[in-house]
């Protein structure tokens, strides 16, 4: 059974992609208001029945009932405003992180952890740390939804398949994120003899800045985060080890210790099975160390 706690667009987008994939006879929506996850499942379950799709969507209130489940995804808490940062949220998600941490522990204590609240890194680093679980078993969605956003503008700029194109984000998920341009191809030809250096910085800045602009324009980023949290889910479900970019807990990887922050990871039926180290270059050290820098940060202003 996979639980997804908080009901709103991007715990429902979670539900619906994962369905969609099949990878689960059962999913659990759990969500402290009264009447969402009930409704949100209903729906889902009828759009299921058109498909043809026999999983089975429930909502609940009740976090006694999410026990055995195989994963949870924590998606509680408040989510971004027009103009606000993922760091703003920091105050406001603490506690309710915390709550659902705990809970986890206390009903769920053989699951995979994956936060999705914001911010992300921060979170992903109370769960671990609240949970007490293993660090292989919390690890947070942030740099897979970066990542689809960098697919995106490399597509539009080389005008080539969405399906040629292997890319790569690190780092923070927020303003110090770290797309990886050296990293990345189209059809195995290195990015960097397609593009332009000039047009590689602008895809970078945008991939950085877009998801304020999708805030701005329709309020909420939903069906990205939806489909990210999925792939994450197969990975794990059908053991794939997948390489695949999350916010895992680092103790000594990169060079940093005691901080939950986004870097490659194998991913299969154990979670982040194994960190991938990768060889960065000084100015991919100098992103990836600001982003390490505001997430301690943001850690050290934490009550755990």
């Amino acid at each position: 059974m996979i639980t997804i706690i908080g009901s709103g667009k991007v715990g429902g987008a979670a539900a619906l992609f994962t369905a969609l994939r099949k990878v689960t006879d059962e999913i659990l929506l759990l969500d402290i208001i009264q009447g969402l996850p009930q409704g949100e499942a209903m729906d889902l379950n009828h759009m299921l029945s058109e498909k043809g799709i026999d999983v089975n969507i429930r909502g609940s209130n009740d976090y006694s009932e999410m026990k055995g489940s195989d994963i949870v995804v924590v998606v509680a808490g408040s989510g971004r405003k027009p103009g606000m940062t993922r760091m703003d949220l920091l105050k406001i998600n603490t506690s309710i992180i915390k709550g659902v941490a705990e809970n986890i522990k206390k009903y769920a204590k053989e699951s995979i952890i994956i936060p999705v609240t914001n911010p992300l890194d921060p979170m992903a680093y109370l769960t671990y740390k609240v949970s007490g679980f293993q660090k292989n078993r919390v690890f947070g969605m942030g740099n897979m939804l970066d990542l689809s956003r960098f697919v995106q503008f490399i597509h539009e700029s080389t005008g080539y398949s969405r399906n040629s194109i292997r890319a790569l984000v690190i780092g923070e998920h927020g303003e110090n994120m770290l797309p990886l341009p050296r990293y990345s191809t189209v059809a195995g030809i290195p990015l960097l003899s397609i593009l332009s250096r000039d047009k590689i910085e602008a895809i970078v800045q945008g991939t950085r800045q877009v998801a304020a602009k999708v805030i701005e324009l329709k309020g909420a980023t939903v069906h990205a985060p939806g489909n990210a949290i999925s792939t994450i889910i197969e990975a794990v479900v059908r053991d794939t080890k997948q390489v695949m970019p999350v916010a895992t807990y680092l103790d000594g990887e990169y060079g940093y210790s005691d901080v939950s922050i986004g870097v490659p990871a194998v991913i299969g039926k154990n979670g982040a099975e194994k960190v991938v180290e990768l060889d960065l270059d000084s100015g991919e050290e100098e992103w990836f160390k600001k982003g390490i820098e505001s997430v301690k940060s943001a850690i050290s202003n934490l009550t755990i």
